[in-house]
């Protein structure tokens, strides 16, 4: 039976952002629980006995889930080891239970005093150690045996703790303390190390004088953008989002954002904040690629799509549901971008709509800039790149305006250029699995004091103005052997698809100067930015000065390399607006010479009747690529006895065994059949 699908949102069809349906579902029978374990991106689902687990990256609503065997008990916690041989369960506040895989066998782990209690813990991929206890009086570091089936204590970081905040996409552990729990300590397990944070406050707004409002856990969000990472803090009394950047020896307040709702939360999907206004269901978008605190895009409602309609009752029942629960208390949202509905265990992933976006802005150049970043959706963004210059070109948008857009595109080509971003896949050693570095640094050598740092297109501007290396995320590092896309353009497409494309349309309309000041300024910001243009660019150039017959100009632009010499400009010059103007002819043949193209001077030559001086020049430059047939038939053609008697000495000197050939023989014949011929 076919279905039909429908675009559906939570109060109306339009937005910047959306889920896909169907979700993946994720509930099971006998479930005590839904968790979701960051570090190996696993939804899990403990029941008394069994737990079963979805992979959630790649997202695929389809994927299948896998079931472990336990012992029957309480669940606070539960995660995998990063190599999923060990399964941790946190059974009570001072005990967490371990289970290998491979031989069922157990182990616990247990606190030392029961004063002391388990907040929660988190396995890392540190050099130090192996799995983390946040504990009220600070943090335990384990290493684990396999031999002794147990855990060692490694190191123990004393610290009061009110509760903590975690995210393995960044490896940082934030700490609260205090009678308002607003004073932080944190911690980054990186593979490079431990890294202490110094201690910060963060910035809580008073209702009164006397009033001390409490900071709690699910007002504080540890985000990653363009490998950054971030804090951002819910002050609920003063309607602000604060954020907080962190640098290597300082943690920094960047600014605020308004919100409009008493619950937020917050996504990041391609490097995009998403802050969710849960109260009023709308979302709200910022690039802070550049600390900018402008939105992308006004607040509109997150939007359902592939909801299905029709006489399939269950189904329309579930998306009636679905649709009903945008933004309901029972949904988590999850680093970085999914948010899974505990109350029907479905688990979303959120996507944004660069279409939506890019239309619903009248500043092409900022939506340039904004679709340049994007890496999910690379393709997408940059069919919408050369759309959305085309059509202001098309439209005649102001020449300032376009130039603007045009600089945008060029400046990314160069950047990506240099960070080596462009290039389709990024190189990687075979034996280890590490990017290549051409930088002359040995994979995996850090700078400032063992903080990773990166070169990638995502990671601009990651150093402090006195030098300091920012903490950067771990998973930045990781990317870097995986397949880079970019929605970069480079100058061949974007004649191909924006120059060419517009010249036929726009020289209709007798816009040729338009599109020549277009393209002027397009070679002159890719030579700023070291860039080759591509030949065909300067020939349409050549093309439109010639169409308005400018040809004073064309010779300027030429002589003084603004128009850039090569045999296809050559070729325009002399065939195409040279065809038109003697000058403009000369100035190819003599581009042609300056290139060294000998073959196609020698032939040009030939076919303006100059076939002696064409042979000289074939002797002195040794061309020998040229058919004898060329100069024989042109000296023929000429009736000049002499001409025809020279060019078959020429050839008789200049290549051997020609005199055997019968081209030889041809000529020779007509030679002497032409009056007064003459004897070679």
């Amino acid at each position: 039976m076919s279905r039909n699908t429908s675009s559906s949102g939570g109060s109306g069809a339009l937005s910047h952002a959306y889920i896909h349906y169907p979700p993946l579902r994720c509930k099971n029978n006998g479930s005590t629980g839904l968790f979701y374990d960051d570090g190996n991106k696993l939804l899990i689902s403990p029941t008394s006995n069994q737990v079963v687990s979805w992979k959630t990256s790649p997202y695929t609503p389809q994927v299948a889930s896998t079931t472990d065997t336990i012992s029957e008990g309480p669940v606070l916690s539960i995660r995998y080891s990063l190599d999923l041989k060990l399964i941790a369960v946190q059974r009570s506040n001072n005990e967490v239970q371990f289970w290998v895989k491979e031989t069922g066998e157990t182990f616990s782990q247990k606190s030392k005093s029961e004063s002391d209690t388990i907040l929660g813990f988190f396995w890392t991929d540190c050099a130090v150690c192996d799995i983390v206890f946040v504990k009220t009086s600070g943090l335990d570091l384990y290493s684990y045996v396999p031999e002794l089936k147990s855990l060692e204590l490694v190191d123990s970081k004393k610290v009061n703790v009110s509760w903590y905040i975690y995210t393995h996409e960044s490896r940082l552990v934030l700490l609260a303390s205090g009678m308002q729990c607003k004073s932080f300590m944190g911690y980054q397990l990186s593979s490079a190390g431990i890294i202490r944070l110094p201690r910060f406050e963060m910035a809580m707004a008073k209702s009164d004088v006397n009033s001390k409002p409490v900071l709690s856990a699910e007002d504080v969000h540890i985000v990653t953008v363009y490998g950054r990472i971030y804090c951002l803090q819910v002050d609920r009394v003063a309607m602000l989002l604060h954020s907080y950047r962190f640098y290597r020896d300082a943690v920094i307040q960047q600014g605020s954002l308004p919100v409009y709702s008493t619950k937020i939360a917050v996504s990041v999907v391609d490097n995009v904040l998403l802050i969710h206004q849960v109260d009023a269901k709308v979302i709200i978008l910022y690039d802070i690629f550049a600390d900018s605190r402008t939105p992308v895009s006004a607040p509109l409602p997150l939007l359902i799509r592939g909801l299905p309609r029709g006489s399939n009752i269950s189904s329309s029942q579930s998306a009636n549901d679905t649709s009903a629960n945008l933004y309901s208390d029972d949904w988590n949202f999850l680093v970085p971008d999914l948010v899974c509905d505990v109350s029907t265990g479905f688990l979303w992933k959120i996507h944004l709509d660069l279409e939506a976006i890019s239309a619903s802005s009248s500043e092409v150049p900022l939506v340039l800039e904004f679709l340049q970043r994007r890496k999910l959706e690379a393709k997408k963004a940059k069919d919408l790149c050369l759309e959305l210059l085309r059509s202001i070109m098309i439209e005649r948008r102001p020449l300032p305006v376009i130039f603007r857009a045009v600089n945008v595109l060029v400046t990314s080509f160069a950047y990506s250029l240099k960070t080596g971003s462009y290039s389709k896949s990024t190189p990687v050693n075979s034996s280890s699995g590490v990017p290549e570095n051409n930088s002359g640094n040995k994979p995996g050598d850090t700078s400032g004091g063992g903080f990773s740092t990166s070169d990638s297109e995502d990671n601009i501007n990651l150093k402090k103005e006195n030098g300091e290396n920012l903490m950067v995320s771990e998973d930045q590092q990781e990317s870097q052997s995986q397949l880079v896309t970019s929605a970069t353009i480079p100058p061949d497409e974007l004649y191909t698809f924006v120059f060419a494309s517009v010249e036929e349309e726009m020289i209709a309309f007798a816009d040729a100067s338009y599109l020549f000041s277009i393209l002027l300024e397009f070679i002159r910001s890719a030579n700023l930015e070291k860039i080759k243009v591509h030949p065909n660019i300067y020939v349409l150039a050549v093309r439109l000065l010639g169409r308005n017959e400018r040809y004073a100009e064309l010779g300027q632009f030429v002589l003084n390399k603004i128009i850039e010499p090569s045999k296809e400009v050559a070729l325009e010059l002399l065939e195409g607006v040279g065809s038109r103007n003697i000058q403009t002819r000369k100035l190819g043949v003599d581009m042609l010479r300056q290139l060294s193209l000998h073959h196609d001077y020698v032939v040009l030559l030939v076919q303006d009747g100059c076939y002696l001086e064409a042979l000289r020049y074939a002797r002195k430059h040794k061309v020998s690529t040229v058919r004898p047939s060329l100069f024989l038939e042109a000296a023929y053609a000429s009736n000049e006895p002499q001409h025809l008697a020279a060019v078959l000495r020429f050839f008789g000197e200049f290549i051997p065994g020609f005199g055997t050939t019968s081209e030889h023989t041809t000529y020779i014949r007509a030679l002497a059949d032409m009056p007064s011929s003459i004897t070679v």
